[in-house]
């Protein structure tokens, strides 16, 4: 069924702009005052006839009248009343969210122009303490839940002692085999807990689901014998291990918030899934003697590239350490989705991350491995590599997920690497000068700044033009 249009507030806005009161509006469409007062007051809906008059006699564009406007206005207002870190609680239903725009479309509109005026100044905020004081200061604003879940693994270093130990000695316990892994999970799963793993529906995105009352896990069919490791292993943390978590979200007051501290518990469960598949003492051993080889570990413990660089960001035990790696996460967007540092690197935490990292030329050169040499403005030199990966697929119409990952060490540690054998690491042949991102990135010579630096003046000039986009005063 047809909507009815139902302008009244546009028109009256209209009339008001004109200078006319009803009487003489009605008079100019050739209308009657009654059908005027029914058609502002939302009484009466408007018809094609009417619209036809008001273009004529005012020259107005039918889109200020659009249904799409409205729903604009409605999706806007929708996602703003979801926003708990702004409004809290407040309990508005999508009732009150239509009646807001369709009577009161001014008062939608200058709401929505306020929110996104509050967004922009947390994020230049944001930004101007990132310039002044780095990542470790957070500026007056709750941040959100996956913001300080992300948070929580950096300030853990993204190593969590008990989680890793328990799951290394369970993976001694069960004699776990790569390439035979799952087949020993399902047992423990059926042995200790009770729980029956089964295939679910091939044409699925989920990966995992468990059925509580029947004592079910059910997997996606598709996945290799690693990947129903790790999401059994994912699964038995929850079920048999929650004190460790409990105990890692212990003294935590920023996962208080509900959302955020589920996001931080599925991401220690993933952590100890991780490190059952990669037992932090042989894979530590194995990464040393392959000097770091990523394919080598690959095809020594039957993972993916993706799981390989993971556990190399975590080999942080004391007594035992690996080489202090970043991990970095990126869509073809540039939209960062993972960030983790046992090193000196900064990762800005708003405006994205620098364009001229070897990271985003990865997906330009899929399956390839890039290695770079960089810079950062306060001169620390860092040693990295990045490669494409896909996830997903198996049919035509499948959907697929397409990242580029990057780690790296400070280039001090870099001869550890074997990607870094051909390098002269005392004289660099290319060095690339990168930042943690436009927008707290200090050099002003980048001819790649897609933004200017938050809180510096632009320098103004009629007379000359330059590759860099944004020169600065001084």
């Amino acid at each position: 069924m047809t909507r009815k249009l139902l302008m009244g507030p546009a028109l009256r806005r209209l009339r008001e702009k004109n200078h006319l009161s009803q009487s003489a509006f009605a008079e100019r469409l050739g209308l009657s005052f009654s059908y005027i007062c029914q058609l502002e007051n939302n009484q009466r809906p408007v018809t094609a006839s009417v619209l036809l008059k008001l273009t004529q006699v005012f020259q107005v564009d039918l889109s200020d009248f659009s249904e799409d406007r409205n729903r604009r206005l409605l999706g806007e207002l929708d996602a703003i009343f979801r926003d708990q870190g702004l409004v809290g609680d407040a309990s508005v239903s999508p009732a009150d969210i239509d009646r807001m725009v369709h009577t009161v479309p001014a008062l939608a509109e200058t709401l929505v122009a306020l929110y996104q005026k509050q967004l922009h100044l947390q994020e230049e905020l944001q930004q101007l303490v990132d310039r002044f004081y780095g990542d470790s200061q957070q500026a007056a604003q709750a941040p959100f839940p996956h913001e300080a879940a992300r948070d929580f693994f950096n300030r853990h270093d993204n190593y969590f002692d008990a989680l890793d130990r328990q799951a290394e000695q369970l993976a001694q316990d069960w004699a776990l085999q790569p390439g035979r892994r799952a087949a020993a999970l399902r047992e423990q799963l059926q042995q200790a807990h009770g729980i029956e793993v089964v295939a679910g529906e091939a044409n699925t995105l989920e990966l995992r689901q468990y059925d509580a009352r029947r004592r079910r896990l059910v997997l996606k069919p598709q996945l290799g014998d690693a990947q129903q490791a790790f999401q059994m292993a994912t699964q038995l943390c929850f079920l048999a291990h929650g004190d460790l978590l409990d105990q890692a979200c212990a003294d935590e007051t920023a996962l208080a918030d509900a959302q955020t501290r589920t996001l931080a518990r599925q991401g220690l469960a993933h952590y100890f899934a991780g490190a059952l598949l990669l037992p932090y003492g042989e894979f530590l051993q194995a990464a040393r003697s392959m000097r770091y080889d990523v394919e080598q570990l690959q095809r020594r413990f039957q993972v993916s590239f993706e799981s390989v660089c993971h556990r190399l960001s975590t080999l942080q035990r004391s007594g035992a350490r690996g080489v202090p790696m970043y991990l970095i996460r990126v869509d073809q967007a540039g939209n960062v989705s993972k960030r983790q540092s046992a090193n000196s690197l900064h990762f800005a935490r708003h405006g994205g991350t620098c364009p001229l990292w070897h990271v985003f030329e990865a997906f330009a050169q899929p399956g390839q491995i890039l290695t770079q040499v960089a810079e950062m403005p306060d001169g620390t030199r860092y040693f990295g590599i990045a490669r494409s990966v896909q996830r997903g697929g198996g049919s035509f119409h499948a959907p697929r997920k397409r990242f580029a990952f990057g780690i790296g060490c400070e280039l001090a540690q870099a001869r550890e690497l074997v990607y870094a054998d051909g390098w002269d690491l005392q004289q660099p042949r290319a060095i690339t000068p990168i930042g943690p991102g436009c927008r707290v990135c200090p050099r002003t010579d980048c001819v790649q700044r897609a933004f200017p630096p938050a809180g510096k003046p632009l320098h103004n000039d009629d007379f000359s033009e330059s590759l860099v986009s944004y020169r600065l005063e001084g």
